[in-house]
């Protein structure tokens, strides 16, 4: 599911400073009131805090994160005693900005009102990578759901959880024990199918998540999934109508919130596990705060447990018990004059807008030899590359042919808009020895009378012989990367796309600094419901660097 729009903040290498904005659908966080039922609607939309506010949050948030991290470096030791030297007042801040990391705080210490020391003591024994990745993801850490008693009452692991011995379930449960019936709603509201291979109903939900779905900070910019995105990311192999579930108000049947799952067959470090893999959860603004998003939760996983599917898959921008990895988001202009037009590329310092234009030039012609759009008769070299590709990963999915043929093959039919592009490498044998995909996702530009889309493309699989070669040459991997990730720049330039966005997992850690990608403040948090695993590795440090020593296990790409 979607994080929150990312900016990018570290610029690349040469200094260029692009706000790009980061993907990724996943879950959308409410604000919660303990005070409410749960389901119960608001009568009046939901307001944010004046700029001014959000302006001292950040503030605060900074303050806060420079006491921890500020002068005496990153290392455990450091911010172990960074932790217990803090003032008290900048301890309250914290825990104030992020309810959740109050509520475990509170656990480990075994009250609900912790002294500051005891508060500080509590802290220690948390996963300090767990404290900072909390901080460093964003303004939605204020939104988190009800300080987490919903979590607390799902079967996920604990925040103060150490290394796991035996990864596996956390929960075992039989189809019986399952309700056959979805969780009552209150009065006005009714749960419904969403049918999208009606027209009138998918523009319904491209509606809700054109005006409801994530954005951000700034409120300049909101992902707009076109129906046809929509149909390819709901609509893959095994999908199923009853897992697209929406709520109707009952007197105007206006669709007012939405979830989806479709099944994975994900493998994480040697075991396949068939998980719903669930994405656009959307309420609608006026209902935000009244934890719709728990009961449209809840009712995935009954439905899912319905069919004997007991794991679930999600990401999310917002820091929710307990992520299995985290990765960063990093974006790389293609028409950097309508990204400055737009207020998503700001103009550096003492440079010059034909200095950033030229800086982002690309060639016309991509280099590398017997480079081309896919075919049909490609896919199960395709796919057999990517199975081994991914070998290198401890969680990826485990495609069949015809999942292979949905996601990387172009179906575009009369009404319908091109959605994925994918690109192999075939040498003098008529092999197949690479191939790279990418897919498009639109964001509207609010309040500018010049653009009102940027089109972004992002990067999806890929794969290589050099990474699958033993023993492993990362040297040549790296070469052999940016040289295919310089080629798919080029070919998103030509199809007209304005930024191409990508994150820190599988190998991108290897070409994103030398493609002239620059880091996001976005952060996108991956989750595994009902399942207890040790950490993977996002590709970042604990610095929120690239790590191209340690590169990312995560070989998933949500959409």
């Amino acid at each position: 599911m979607p994080a929150e729009e990312s900016k990018l903040v570290d610029p690349p290498v040469d200094e260029t400073d692009v706000k790009g904005k980061g993907k990724q659908p996943e879950i959308e966080s409410e604000e919660e009131e303990d005070d409410e039922p749960a389901g119960q609607p608001a009568s009046a939309p939901a307001e944010g805090p004046a700029p001014t506010d959000k302006k001292k949050k950040r503030s605060k948030r900074k303050k806060v994160k420079d006491a921890l991290t500020g002068g005496s470096g990153n290392s455990e030791d450091d911010l172990k005693k960074a932790i217990s030297n803090l003032p008290k007042q900048q301890l309250q801040e914290m825990l104030a900005l992020n309810p959740a990391l109050a509520s475990e705080v509170a656990h480990a210490s075994g009250t609900s009102n912790p002294s500051p020391q005891q508060a500080a003591d509590a802290m220690k024994k948390l996963n300090l990578q767990d404290i900072m990745t909390g901080l460093a993801a964003g303004g939605k850490n204020v939104k988190e759901m009800g300080s987490y008693k919903f979590w607390q009452t799902q079967p996920v692991p604990r925040f103060d959880e150490k290394s796991v011995k035996e990864e596996g379930p956390l929960r075992i449960q039989t189809v019986e024990e399952v309700d056959k019936n979805p969780a009552p709603l209150v009065p006005g509201y009714e749960w419904v199918t969403v049918d999208l291979k009606d027209d009138a109903e998918i523009k319904e939900v491209y509606e809700l998540l054109n005006g409801h779905y994530v954005e951000d900070d700034e409120a300049m910019f909101r992902f707009n999934y076109s129906p046809s995105i929509l149909r390819w990311a709901m609509m893959a192999p095994g999908w199923e109508k009853r897992y697209h579930i929406g709520v109707r108000a009952s007197q105007s049947r206006k669709l007012v919130a939405f979830i989806s799952a479709i099944p994975v067959n994900l493998n994480v470090r040697g075991k396949t596990i068939l998980c719903s893999e669930v994405n656009f959860l959307c309420v609608h603004k006026k209902l935000r705060g009244k934890r719709l998003a728990p009961v449209l939760i809840k009712e995935i996983t009954r439905v899912s447990n319905l069919d004997g599917v007991w794991q679930g898959l999600f990401t999310a921008g917002i820091v929710l018990p307990k992520p299995i990895s985290t990765c960063r988001y990093f974006h790389r202009a293609l028409d950097w004059q309508k990204l400055y037009e737009c207020g998503f590329s700001p103009l550096p310092p003492g440079s010059k807008p034909q200095f950033q234009v030229r800086k982002y030039t690309l060639p016309t012609k991509t280099s590398t030899k017997g480079l081309r759009p896919i075919k049909e008769e490609d896919l199960e070299q395709v796919l057999s590359l990517q199975l081994r590709y991914n070998k290198r990963y401890e969680m990826s999915p485990e495609f069949s042919m015809e999942e292979a043929r949905h996601w990387f093959i172009p179906n575009v039919g009369p009404g319908m808009e091109q959605v994925i592009w994918t690109y192999v490498v075939e040498d003098e044998n008529k092999k197949i020895t690479d191939f790279f995909s990418f897919f498009s996702v639109e964001s509207s530009v609010i309040g500018n009378s010049k653009h009102s889309v940027v089109r972004a493309a992002y990067l999806f699989y890929y794969g290589t012989e050099v990474g699958i070669k033993e023993p492993e040459d990362k040297p040549a991997l790296k070469a052999r990367l940016n040289e295919l990730i310089h080629d798919a720049l080029i070919l998103a330039k030509q199809h007209k796309f304005d930024v191409f966005n990508a994150l820190t997992l599988m190998d991108n850690s290897l070409f994103l600094e030398q493609q002239k990608f620059g880091g996001g403040d976005g952060q996108l948090h991956y989750y595994l419901f009902n399942y207890r695993a040790n950490p993977i590795a996002g590709g970042v440090n604990a610095k929120n660097q690239l790590d191209d020593k340690n590169l990312s296990g995560i070989g998933m790409v949500m959409l």
